[in-house]
Protein backbone atom coordinates (compact mmCIF):
# COMPACT_ATOMS: atom_id res chain seq x y z
CA UNK A 1 0.00 0.00 0.00
CA UNK A 2 1.18 3.33 -0.40
CA UNK A 3 2.54 5.20 2.48
CA UNK A 4 2.54 8.89 2.86
CA UNK A 5 4.80 10.34 5.59
CA UNK A 6 3.66 13.58 7.29
CA UNK A 7 2.57 15.13 10.51
CA UNK A 8 -1.12 16.34 11.18
CA UNK A 9 -0.21 20.32 11.80
CA UNK A 10 1.73 20.16 8.26
CA UNK A 11 0.04 22.05 5.29
CA UNK A 12 1.81 20.45 2.96
CA UNK A 13 1.05 16.69 4.08
CA UNK A 14 -2.40 17.66 4.04
CA UNK A 15 -2.52 19.14 0.59
CA UNK A 16 -1.26 15.32 -0.54
CA UNK A 17 -3.89 13.82 2.04
CA UNK A 18 -7.21 15.83 0.26
CA UNK A 19 -5.76 15.06 -3.30
CA UNK A 20 -5.24 11.27 -2.33
CA UNK A 21 -8.82 11.48 -0.83
CA UNK A 22 -10.62 13.53 -3.80
CA UNK A 23 -8.83 10.42 -5.70
CA UNK A 24 -10.25 7.67 -3.30
CA UNK A 25 -7.04 6.35 -3.29
CA UNK A 26 -6.23 4.06 -0.01
CA UNK A 27 -3.01 4.89 1.35
CA UNK A 28 -1.24 4.14 5.18
CA UNK A 29 -0.20 7.32 6.88
CA UNK A 30 3.20 7.34 8.40
CA UNK A 31 2.99 10.09 11.16
CA UNK A 32 6.43 12.13 11.54
CA UNK A 33 7.30 13.60 15.00
CA UNK A 34 8.50 17.16 13.65
CA UNK A 35 8.42 18.26 17.81
CA UNK A 36 10.67 15.71 18.92
CA UNK A 37 12.60 15.99 15.21
CA UNK A 38 11.75 12.62 14.07
CA UNK A 39 12.21 14.65 10.19
CA UNK A 40 16.15 15.04 11.06
CA UNK A 41 16.68 11.25 11.80
CA UNK A 42 19.56 9.45 10.24
CA UNK A 43 16.38 6.74 9.58
CA UNK A 44 14.13 9.15 7.80
CA UNK A 45 17.31 11.59 6.22
CA UNK A 46 17.89 8.22 4.39
CA UNK A 47 14.65 8.86 2.76
CA UNK A 48 14.23 12.71 2.65
CA UNK A 49 18.09 14.20 2.54
CA UNK A 50 16.03 17.30 2.86
CA UNK A 51 14.50 16.50 6.21
CA UNK A 52 11.01 17.75 5.33
CA UNK A 53 7.38 16.58 5.32
CA UNK A 54 5.93 15.20 3.18
CA UNK A 55 7.52 12.02 1.57
CA UNK A 56 5.26 9.50 -0.46
CA UNK A 57 6.45 6.11 -0.79
CA UNK A 58 4.69 4.72 -3.84
CA UNK A 59 6.01 0.74 -4.85
CA UNK A 60 9.78 1.63 -5.94
CA UNK A 61 9.07 5.32 -6.37
CA UNK A 62 10.11 7.39 -3.45
CA UNK A 63 9.05 11.20 -4.01
CA UNK A 64 9.33 14.36 -1.83
CA UNK A 65 8.03 17.63 -1.80
CA UNK A 66 4.42 18.56 -1.73
CA UNK A 67 4.23 20.20 -5.20
CA UNK A 68 6.58 17.19 -7.10
CA UNK A 69 3.78 14.31 -5.24
CA UNK A 70 0.75 17.24 -6.19
CA UNK A 71 2.16 16.49 -9.86
CA UNK A 72 2.61 12.92 -9.79
CA UNK A 73 -0.79 11.66 -7.73
CA UNK A 74 -2.76 12.93 -10.54
CA UNK A 75 -0.53 12.09 -13.77
CA UNK A 76 -0.19 8.58 -12.44
CA UNK A 77 -3.81 7.80 -10.45
CA UNK A 78 -5.70 11.32 -11.79
CA UNK A 79 -7.14 12.57 -15.24
CA UNK A 80 -7.35 15.55 -17.24
CA UNK A 81 -9.04 17.77 -14.74
CA UNK A 82 -6.29 17.82 -12.06
CA UNK A 83 -3.27 17.83 -13.94
CA UNK A 84 -4.16 18.86 -17.97
CA UNK A 85 -1.42 17.96 -20.62
CA UNK A 86 -2.36 20.45 -23.26
CA UNK A 87 0.88 23.17 -22.83
CA UNK A 88 -0.81 26.02 -22.27
CA UNK A 89 -2.85 24.45 -20.08
CA UNK A 90 -0.80 22.74 -17.73
CA UNK A 91 1.53 25.76 -17.70
CA UNK A 92 -1.34 27.74 -16.28
CA UNK A 93 -1.57 24.98 -13.50
CA UNK A 94 2.47 25.02 -13.05
CA UNK A 95 2.32 28.56 -11.92
CA UNK A 96 0.05 28.11 -9.31
CA UNK A 97 2.60 25.83 -7.69
CA UNK A 98 5.15 28.30 -8.72
CA UNK A 99 2.85 30.54 -6.05
CA UNK A 100 2.28 28.33 -3.34
CA UNK A 101 6.19 27.65 -3.42
CA UNK A 102 7.09 31.48 -3.34
CA UNK A 103 4.42 34.01 -2.49
CA UNK A 104 2.38 31.86 -0.69
CA UNK A 105 5.04 30.39 1.30
CA UNK A 106 6.86 33.69 2.33
CA UNK A 107 3.39 34.96 3.08
CA UNK A 108 0.45 33.41 5.04
CA UNK A 109 2.75 30.12 5.56
CA UNK A 110 5.61 31.42 7.35
CA UNK A 111 3.31 33.93 9.23
CA UNK A 112 1.72 30.20 10.66
CA UNK A 113 5.14 29.15 11.50
CA UNK A 114 5.62 32.54 13.07
CA UNK A 115 2.74 32.26 15.61
CA UNK A 116 1.85 28.56 15.82
CA UNK A 117 5.45 27.03 15.66
CA UNK A 118 7.24 30.28 17.37
CA UNK A 119 9.94 30.58 14.35
CA UNK A 120 11.71 33.75 15.70
CA UNK A 121 13.80 33.81 13.08
CA UNK A 122 10.93 34.94 10.31
CA UNK A 123 10.57 38.97 9.89
CA UNK A 124 6.88 39.23 10.94
CA UNK A 125 6.11 42.64 9.51
CA UNK A 126 7.74 41.75 5.90
CA UNK A 127 6.00 38.30 6.26
CA UNK A 128 2.83 40.51 7.05
CA UNK A 129 2.98 42.58 3.93
CA UNK A 130 3.70 39.47 1.44
CA UNK A 131 0.49 38.28 3.38
CA UNK A 132 -1.25 41.43 2.67
CA UNK A 133 0.24 41.19 -1.35
CA UNK A 134 -0.58 37.65 -2.11
CA UNK A 135 -4.30 37.35 -0.66
CA UNK A 136 -4.84 41.08 -2.44
CA UNK A 137 -3.66 38.96 -5.76
CA UNK A 138 -5.31 35.90 -5.77
CA UNK A 139 -8.40 37.58 -3.96
CA UNK A 140 -9.00 40.12 -7.27
CA UNK A 141 -7.86 36.85 -9.51
CA UNK A 142 -10.90 34.97 -8.27
CA UNK A 143 -13.28 37.56 -8.39
CA UNK A 144 -14.67 36.35 -11.59
CA UNK A 145 -13.14 32.87 -11.78
CA UNK A 146 -14.52 29.64 -9.15
CA UNK A 147 -11.28 28.58 -9.49
CA UNK A 148 -7.72 29.19 -10.00
CA UNK A 149 -7.71 27.96 -13.43
CA UNK A 150 -9.57 26.56 -16.45
CA UNK A 151 -12.79 27.03 -14.88
CA UNK A 152 -12.66 23.54 -12.61
CA UNK A 153 -11.01 22.43 -10.05
CA UNK A 154 -6.64 21.49 -10.86
CA UNK A 155 -4.05 20.23 -8.67
CA UNK A 156 -3.60 24.25 -8.68
CA UNK A 157 -6.52 24.91 -5.94
CA UNK A 158 -5.23 22.07 -4.07
CA UNK A 159 -1.72 23.25 -3.62
CA UNK A 160 -2.64 26.69 -2.73
CA UNK A 161 -5.63 25.80 -0.53
CA UNK A 162 -3.42 24.80 2.57
CA UNK A 163 -2.01 27.61 3.89
CA UNK A 164 -4.61 29.98 2.43
CA UNK A 165 -7.37 28.53 4.31
CA UNK A 166 -5.05 27.99 7.61
CA UNK A 167 -3.47 31.88 7.30
CA UNK A 168 -5.81 32.80 10.36
CA UNK A 169 -3.71 30.76 12.53
CA UNK A 170 -0.95 32.94 11.75
CA UNK A 171 -2.88 35.66 12.74
CA UNK A 172 -4.00 36.93 9.38
CA UNK A 173 -7.92 37.33 8.77
CA UNK A 174 -9.44 36.66 5.83
CA UNK A 175 -12.76 38.41 6.22
CA UNK A 176 -11.31 41.79 3.59
CA UNK A 177 -11.26 38.35 0.77
CA UNK A 178 -14.89 37.41 0.07
CA UNK A 179 -13.76 35.66 -3.63
CA UNK A 180 -11.20 34.00 -1.46
CA UNK A 181 -13.66 33.06 1.37
CA UNK A 182 -16.37 31.88 -1.57
CA UNK A 183 -13.13 29.48 -3.50
CA UNK A 184 -12.52 27.86 0.31
CA UNK A 185 -16.19 27.07 0.31
CA UNK A 186 -16.51 25.57 -2.96
CA UNK A 187 -13.35 23.46 -2.14
CA UNK A 188 -14.91 22.13 1.22
CA UNK A 189 -17.49 21.01 -0.89
CA UNK A 190 -16.14 18.93 -3.43
CA UNK A 191 -16.58 14.91 -2.97
CA UNK A 192 -13.94 13.23 -0.87
CA UNK A 193 -12.71 16.63 1.24
CA UNK A 194 -11.36 15.72 3.95
CA UNK A 195 -10.17 18.22 6.81
CA UNK A 196 -7.18 18.71 8.94
CA UNK A 197 -7.03 21.10 12.30
CA UNK A 198 -8.42 24.47 11.58
CA UNK A 199 -9.53 23.46 8.20
CA UNK A 200 -13.41 21.91 9.37
CA UNK A 201 -15.28 19.91 6.72
CA UNK A 202 -18.64 21.17 6.39
CA UNK A 203 -21.89 18.85 7.93
CA UNK A 204 -22.63 18.10 4.36
CA UNK A 205 -19.05 16.76 3.38
CA UNK A 206 -18.88 14.64 6.52
CA UNK A 207 -22.03 13.55 7.55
Amino acid sequence: MMKLYGHELSGNAYKIRLLLSLLGIEYQFVRVDLMKGEHKSPEYLKLNAFGQVPLLIDGATILPDSQAILVYLAGKYGNEQWLPTKPEELSRVVRWLSTTAGEIRQGVESARLFHLFKVKTINIEVTNQKSAFILDQINLHLADKKWLELGRPTIADIAAFPYIALAPDGKIPLDGYPHILAWIERIKQLPGFVGMAGIKAPASVTG
